[in-house]
């Protein structure tokens, strides 16, 4: 079986405008992407703020996420603390090209519950499932174990969005994978030590900013081009780094602002960025283009 998602995609920024969805900057931004040559999207994830957004707006991000991507697969984010809240958000977002399912937050099951409930949702769909493993976010870590067993069992289940920041658990998992399945670095600064262990790329933040370092990057690491790759992360690391001075996407989207490219706008319980952090933002993309 062939690997469905590797390379760089992007944890898209969802633009907002006087409140509302910004959609002329979300196009922009989207064949920003695409130009300088992402390999896949992911609007509708953390990053996009997606609990604030409501079902006619997730929609609305989609559809046009997936109009301007010429061509690029979209991975949609539809996970929820609930079975029946995540399965409508399958049945609404139904024309993606896959499904970016976070481990339950709140809730804090145990291992086999985190096993059927991938598995069910898995079931209910003929579309691939991404899982994706965010600790600090959601309070549950989902075991290496607990991965590989959904990997082996459930033929839709097709990669895994790692953000633990366990490099142990990740490489046993990369160590265990089935033929097909791709393991994704969930945090920029991990991705090239996990490329170098066999990961397939990552779904990164730090591209929204900075979209053509960070094709570079991934695909130079793909083509074990490692010094071109290992100067490129050296480039790219304060900016890995002091994109989580504040919550994920408080900076980004400060740095969005910066670049000119969305409003500084963000929903309750989300704030803009402290004056402290645009200052660091500032000087982290002079640095970068310097």
């Amino acid at each position: 079986m062939d690997i469905l998602f590797k390379g760089c995609g992007t944890a898209m920024f969802t633009p907002f405008r006087h409140g509302a969805v910004d959609v002329e900057a979300l196009i922009a931004t989207t064949r920003r992407q695409v130009q300088a040559g992402i390999d896949f999207l992911v609007p509708l994830g953390t990053t996009g703020e997606t609990p604030t957004l409501s079902n006619e707006e997730k929609l609305l991000v989609f559809n046009t996420v997936k109009e301007h991507a010429a061509g690029r697969p979209v991975v949609v984010g539809v996970g929820t603390n609930s079975i029946h809240g995540t399965l409508a958000n399958m049945n609404l977002l139904q024309e993606a090209d896959a499904f970016l399912v976070v481990v339950p937050f709140y809730n804090k099951p145990p291992q086999r519950g985190i096993y059927a409930y991938f598995k069910t949702l898995a079931e209910a769909t003929d579309k691939p499932v991404i899982l994706y493993n965010v600790p600090g976010r959601t309070g549950t870590n989902c075991e290496a174990e607990t991965t590989l067993a959904l990997a082996h069992d459930v033929p839709n289940i097709v990669a895994v969005k790692e953000a633990s920041g366990k490099r142990d658990q990740i490489e046993k998992i990369i160590e265990g994978a089935p033929a097909g399945f791709s393991v994704l670095s969930g945090n920029d600064d991990d991705t090239l030590a996990l490329m170098r262990k066999g990961a397939q790329g990552v779904v990164s933040v730090a591209s929204n900013v900075a979209p053509v370092e960070m094709a570079d990057f991934v695909h130079a690491a793909q083509k074990g081009e490692w010094e071109k790759a290992g100067e490129l992360n050296e480039r790219m690391g304060d900016l890995f780094k002091n994109l989580f001075v504040e919550a994920n996407p408080i900076p980004g989207k400060a740095a969005m602002a910066q670049l000119g490219l969305m409003e500084n706008s963000l929903r309750l319980p989300l704030m803009p960025a402290l004056d402290t952090t645009e200052a660091i933002i500032r000087e982290t993309l002079k640095q970068l283009w310097a």
